[in-house]
């Protein structure tokens, strides 16, 4: 039994230092790049970790493989924000992972009786940061315009999310004193049989999955790559949009915008990627909207409008997401956008 935990965690941790390096050199190092070489390492250190053979074997690396380990989860959230969230990388994301490993520390250095507490509280958190992945990979499905990164949301993503949570509550059982002879191996199966689902999965993956996010300003800001089949569609698009002005629709969705283009939603799908360069539907209309709002912000004859009602106006029904997509895009908030376009505080 002992041989066979250690040939499946072998496995493992070999499909997920393949994977870590296929990212690395499958092109220039992009925040889902490495972020996802960052978490396949931390995952093979956990495939180490996890097991009693496993880790006698490697005993002199054992605190950076433990470190790496501890913080897995955290570093699994990073890469899931950074490769679906399309926005630029923040330092704040490294938080998770640094929590996961205080707390971890934490556990290690609390007396006995209550070092369990501890455990618990840290695998709570990883079911947590799970959750919060789910809800990133449902919340902009419908909307993500990246075909090869559609193919991933479900059979991946999800797969490593809800493999993690059923672990957290494993482990959290395992404190209780549920413990189950054959977990060990049970755990080295399903770690070597997720691994090699990860493997294959990014490894083979296209390289526009890890491409950042162009944001050009508007649908006909370049036409060059456009397949001469979609120009009588990209007409129609930049109609809807510049003449019909659509985008004030609040709730318009992809399959909408579509029928009323009169093209299949796949093929939109492809024409506002691979021609116009956006990775996500949010993110083409908030183009245009948010060009609209720097001009009406500016505009003296709406400085006594609201800027809800402003926002609500471009197709925004919440205040929050105007506000944190024109931060976003501009440096500024609405209102300091208001104010010095306007020379002085608006009334």
């Amino acid at each position: 039994m002992q041989v066979l935990e250690v040939l499946l965690r072998g496995m493992a941790v070999g499909a997920m230092l393949c994977t870590a390096i296929g990212l690395l050199q499958g092109g220039p190092w992009a925040p889902a790049r490495w972020t996802g070489a960052l978490f396949s390492l931390a995952a093979a250190c956990f495939a180490l970790n996890s097991g009693g053979p496993t880790t006698e074997a490697v005993r002199s690396l054992f605190v950076p493989i433990w470190l790496l380990s501890l913080g897995g989860t955290g570093y699994f959230w990073m890469f899931a924000v950074t490769l679906f969230e399309d926005r630029p990388f923040e330092p704040g994301r490294w938080a998770p992972a640094a929590m996961m490993n205080l707390v971890g520390v934490v556990g290690v250095v609390t007396p006995g009786p209550y070092a369990g507490g501890v455990w618990i509280t840290h695998n709570v958190l990883e079911a947590v940061l799970m959750l919060h992945v789910l809800v990133v990979v449902w919340r902009r499905r419908q909307g993500d315009l990246v075909e090869a990164r559609r193919a991933l949301r479900t059979p991946v993503i999800l797969l490593i999310a809800v493999y993690a949570m059923g672990l957290s509550a494993f482990e959290i059982a395992a404190e209780f004193g549920l413990r189950s002879p054959g977990l060990h191996l049970a755990q080295a199966a399903s770690l070597a049989l997720v691994s090699l689902i990860a493997a294959a999965a990014f490894l083979r993956a296209r390289p526009e999955l890890f491409q950042p996010p162009l944001r050009r300003a508007a649908p006909d800001a370049d036409t060059a790559t456009i397949d001469p089949q979609d120009r009588p569609a990209l007409a129609r698009l930049q109609t809807l949009m510049a003449g019909e002005e659509v985008w004030r629709r609040e709730g318009l969705t992809i399959g909408q915008l579509a029928a009323e283009v009169g093209v299949p939603e796949h093929r939109l799908r492809r024409l506002i990627n691979a021609g116009l360069g956006h990775r996500n539907f949010a993110d083409f209309l908030g183009a245009r909207r948010i060009e609209a709002a720097k001009a009406a912000l500016a505009d003296p004859a709406n400085a006594r409008a609201s800027i809800a009602a402003l926002a609500f106006d471009l197709g925004y029904a919440p205040l929050g997401p105007f506000n944190r997509a024109f931060k976003e895009a501009t440096g500024r908030t609405p209102t300091e956008w208001r104010i010095e376009a306007l020379g002085g505080p608006s009334a």
